[in-house]
C-alpha cells in the first residue's frame, strides 16, 4: 500500500477548506498545497471528512509534518523504521543492543506495532506487558520494556506524545513467569546449600567436561562472588597471592560481533579476597605464567563463557542429578555472597566485594535464617533483662488487665 503524500520539512503550506451541506449529512473537505524545496514542483493533497473536527486534525497533522518531519498518525512499527538506530544511541552496542533490538522486533512490533503512536497509553502498555509475562522470562520482558521506553522517549522529543506512557506503566508485583525466575526470589534462595554440594558440583562438571578448567571456573565463581564475565576477564597479573587479593578490572563476554572485553559493570574496579581453600587453585593457575595471560581458559585455550560451560558440562543435566534443579551459573555468585554474609562480613565490605552501587541490593544477602533470628531474639532478650525497662502496671489495674474494684 502506497503511503500518502506528505509535505517535506520546512515547506510553506497553503490551506483551502470547504463544506458541502447535504440533506442527511454534510462533508468537510480540505486541500493542502506546497512547493517542494528541492524539486520546486507544486504538490498537493486533499481529503474529505464527515466532521469538521476530523478535518482540523488532518490539517494539524500535515502542519506538524512540515515543521518536524514526523507523522503523528503513523503506526509504531513505521515510526521505529523511521528512527533507524537513533533510539539506541544511549545504550551499549556490544551488549545491550541485541537483546533490546530483539525485544522490539519479536514482541513490541507484533503486539503494539499496528497502533498509531499517538494512541499508545499506559493502560495499553500494561496489557502488553501482562501478555509478555505469561510467555517470557523476567530478563526478556525487562529488555523489551526498556527498548520500548527508549523508542517512546524519541516520540516525546518528536512531539508525537506529551509524555512517555511506557514510564507510567503500573508497578509490577513480579516480572516474567512466576515459576522460579531469580528476580522473583531472594538471592539467598538461589545459592548452594553448603560446601559439600559445591565439591560435588565441581567434581561433576570436571567429569562431564573432561577437563579441570570447568571445575576451576565453578570454584572461582562460588568463592569470590565475581560475575561470570569478570572471572572470564581475569589475567594472571590480577591475582596477588602475597596480599591475598584479586583485582577485578575488566569483563569478557560474547557481544555484538564476537567476544568483548571492557571495564567492569559501572566501570568500577574493585578487589575481592582470596580465601584459603581456593589458594592452591590460584597458585596452579598463576605460577610460571605470563602476567597478561588469561587466568582461566577452556581445554583449547579459548575464553570460557556461561554458554560454553553449560554446553561442555551438560550443566542442566548435572544440576538436576544433584537435586539442584534450576541452578544457573549466576547462582554461584549468589552462593559466594550468601556465604560471605553468613560468615559475618559487614554490609559495606560485602557491597564492595559484590560491586553493587546500591547497598539495598547487597542487603538482600544479609537476610538471616530462622536459627539466626532465634539467636537474635535470645540476645535481645538478654540485653533487655539487663538494661531494658520492665513492664509497668498502671495503678488500679490488676495483673490480668482488669480494673481492681477495691482500689488496692
Amino acid at each position: 500500500m502506497k503511503a500518502p503524500k506528505r509535505p517535506p520539512i520546512g515547506a510553506q503550506l497553503g490551506i483551502e477548506t470547504w463544506t458541502r451541506v447535504g440533506v442527511r449529512k454534510s462533508s468537510y473537505g480540505a486541500r493542502v498545497r506546497w512547493t517542494h524545496p528541492t524539486s520546486h514542483h507544486r504538490e498537493q493533497v486533499k481529503a474529505s471528512f464527515s466532521a469538521p473536527e476530523a478535518r482540523a486534525g488532518w490539517i494539524a497533522d500535515l502542519e506538524r509534518a512540515a515543521k518536524t518531519g514526523v507523522d503523528a498518525g503513523q503506526t509504531l512499527s513505521t515510526y521505529v523504521d523511521s528512527l533507524g538506530d537513533r533510539w539506541a544511541r544511549t545504550i551499549d552496542r556490544t551488549s545491550t543492543y541485541d537483546p533490546y533490538a530483539a525485544g522490539l522486533s519479536r514482541r513490541v512490533r507484533p503486539t503494539l506495532g499496528h497502533l498509531p503512536v499517538g494512541m499508545l497509553t499506559a493502560g495499553l502498555i500494561d496489557r502488553a506487558i501482562d501478555q509478555w509475562e505469561t510467555e517470557y522470562g523476567a530478563s526478556t520482558v525487562k529488555n523489551t520494556v526498556a527498548a520500548l521506553v527508549l523508542v517512546l522517549d524519541e516520540a516525546v522529543r518528536d512531539g508525537l506524545l506529551v509524555r512517555n506512557p511506557a514510564k507510567d506503566r503500573a508497578r509490577r508485583a513480579r516480572a516474567g513467569r512466576a515459576h522460579g525466575h531469580e528476580s522473583d526470589v531472594n538471592p539467598r534462595e538461589l545459592a548452594l546449600p553448603d560446601v559439600a554440594t559445591l565439591n560435588q558440583l565441581v567434581a561433576a562438571v570436571v567429569h562431564e567436561g573432561g577437563h579441570r578448567c570447568w571445575g576451576d571456573m565453578v570454584t572461582l565463581l562460588a568463592t569470590t562472588g565475581m560475575r561470570f564475565s569478570e572471572v572470564s576477564g581475569l589475567q594472571v597479573r590480577d591475582i596477588d597471592l602475597t596480599t591475598g587479593l584479586i583485582q577485578v578490572r575488566r569483563q569478557t563476554y560474547p557481544g555484538r560481533g564476537g567476544l568483548v572485553t571492557k571495564a567492569t559493570k559501572g566501570r568500577r574496579r574493585r578487589r575481592v579476597p582470596i580465601i584459603a581453600p581456593v589458594r592452591p587453585t590460584l597458585e596452579r593457575l598463576t605460577v610460571g605464567r605470563e602476567p597478561l595471560a588469561r587466568l582461566v581458559t577452556g581445554p583449547r585455550g579459548g575464553v570460557i563463557t556461561t554458554a560454553t560451560l553449560r554446553d561442555a558440562t551438560n550443566w542442566d543435566q548435572v544440576v538436576t542429578q544433584l537435586g539442584l534443579d534450576g541452578l544457573v551459573r549466576h547462582g554461584l555468585r549468589h552462593t559466594a555472597l550468601t556465604w560471605m554474609a553468613d560468615s559475618g562480613v559487614p554490609l559495606y565490605v560485602l557491597q564492595r566485594v559484590a560491586g553493587h552501587q546500591d547497598p539495598a541490593v547487597t542487603g538482600r544477602y544479609l537476610h538471616p535464617d530462622s536459627e539466626a533470628l532465634i539467636q537474635a531474639g535470645t540476645a535481645f532478650s538478654t540485653w533487655w533483662a539487663q538494661t531494658g525497662p520492665t513492664e509497668q502496671v498502671p495503678p488500679g489495674v490488676a495483673e490480668g488487665g482488669r480494673q481492681d474494684e477495691s482500689g488496692a
